[in-house]
């Protein structure tokens, strides 16, 4: 019988270190495999800026406001997209439809109010089709995600904390590429921590669009992309269509000027 090779001390202790390095090198391609899907905004100026033409689904997505004062039109810029992830049905398959789950720290809003049905469902988002999952920490509510994403059941994860670290941010990316899914990360805290997200984007108020008896007919925000994988940054005057559920850009005659009008707060509503 042929002889095992002989073995010195040392050996596989090299050979792992052999391997975990070749893990490291492939990981970033195995990324992409695990996020070959896109959901395109269906606005050609702006997806000409994501790689595939979309956002990638499989990977985390960090949204903040531009200031303070802009945390509800960056909650609704969340909800739209969330929408558009899961589209409402209107058959009777919907009730087989995945959920979207919304997980928040208790903190994360204060001040803001607490999401509202009605404002939801206008951003394309079903509240029928929506779990909210409160949690007491911030801590709490990153383990709810994660885990919410390694179980694979939701259409798409979101959640609200005030801060979110590289690390956490990466456990929270290498999950969802792992999955497939979608998570979006609104980040409300004045601090803008390193990120693993694949997209970051900055989200500022812009006076919406009204008839002619002053109604609410789209809801604009000043939408910017400070920085995507394999993509480019840009800056646009998005307008959502509540009739039609999808965004388009805003005419180049509108003002995009940041305002606290009240249409940037329709998803919201003020508690107490």
């Amino acid at each position: 019988m042929p002889s095992r090779p002989a073995t010195f001390p040392g050996q596989n202790r090299t050979s792992r270190a052999a391997i975990v390095d070749e893990l490291r090198r492939q990981l970033p391609r195995m990324e992409s495999l695990a996020a070959s899907r896109a959901l395109p905004f269906g606005l050609a100026p702006l997806d000409a800026h994501l790689p595939q033409g979309g956002l990638i689904l499989g990977a985390l997505h960090d949204i903040a406001p531009a200031t303070e004062v802009d945390t509800p039109a960056a909650f609704g810029f969340l909800a739209a997209l969330l929408g558009r992830m899961a589209p409402p049905a209107h058959d009777r398959a919907s009730i087989r439809q995945r959920p979207v789950l919304l997980v928040s720290s208790r903190r994360a809003l204060n001040g803001h109010g607490r999401p509202h049905g009605h404002g939801l469902n206008q951003l394309g988002l079903d509240p029928a089709r929506l779990i909210l999952v409160e949690t007491p920490t911030e801590k709490q509510a990153l383990w709810a995600m994660e885990e919410a994403v390694r179980c694979t059941v939701p259409a798409a994860v979101a959640g609200l904390v005030g801060k979110l670290d590289l690390k956490a941010s990466q456990r929270l990316q290498l999950a969802a590429a792992d999955a497939g899914l979608p998570l979006l990360m609104l980040r409300t805290g004045p601090t803008r921590e390193a990120s693993a997200a694949a997209t970051r984007w900055r989200i500022g108020t812009a006076e919406a669009a009204r008839d002619r008896f002053g109604l609410l007919v789209r809801t604009r925000w000043t939408v910017r992309l400070d920085r995507c994988r394999n993509g480019r940054p840009g800056e646009w005057l998005v307008e959502f269509d509540h009739a039609a559920y999808r965004f388009s850009l805003a005419s180049p005659m509108a003002d995009p000027a940041l305002s606290c009008r009240p249409g940037s707060h329709a998803a919201l509503q003020r508690a107490g």
